[in-house]
């Protein structure tokens, strides 16, 4: 496993749609394994492809304290959502920058795993929040497309006290 670096605001790669992943090999599997790796470091709960500079339907999701719960998403798809939630949302790709975003409190998920399996996955509040991000990524999309406001210095200040 490697670090990658990570892409920043700016970047052209952060506003372009994927592709689809067809070949479930070990170039995947390392790609999977350095993204985890680079998302942990980070101190993350998500990162997708694109945001490591790779133009493809993967991601990976961490939002528990061990490091050994990564969910890996390829080609994923949100099938359902419901409710709503609303709150802080920061991206590794903007450090440093916060912003209010409303997301569904349910989403499911149907994708592949790292050997091409399909299955799907449920999650509510931080997991769909999580989800939500991450697949938006995929599609160009970044969190401050979606924000209600991006929030102030002092804000961003009183939230990390």
């Amino acid at each position: 496993m490697a670090l990658r670096n990570i892409v920043k605001d700016g970047d052209p790669v952060l506003t372009k749609r994927c592709r689809p992943v067809e070949k479930f090999d070990k170039k995947l599997h390392t790609l999977l394994d350095d993204m985890a790796e680079t998302m942990h470091h980070a101190n993350g709960v998500g990162l997708a492809a694109p945001q490591v500079g790779i133009l493809r339907r993967a991601v990976v999701i961490d939002i528990s304290p061990e490091q050994d719960s990564v969910l890996e998403l390829v080609n994923p798809k949100i099938i359902a959502y419901s409710g709503e939630q609303e709150g802080n949302e920061g991206c590794l790709s903007f450090p440093g920058q916060w912003g209010i975003v409303k997301r569904p409190n349910y989403v499911k998920v149907k994708a592949q795993d790292r050997f091409g399996e399909e299955f799907t996955v449920e999650g509510t509040e931080l997991l769909a929040r999580a989800f939500c991000h991450e697949l938006d990524h995929l599609n160009g999309v970044v969190f401050k497309e979606v924000c209600e406001r991006m929030l102030t210095r002092s804000e961003i200040e009183d939230m990390t006290r």
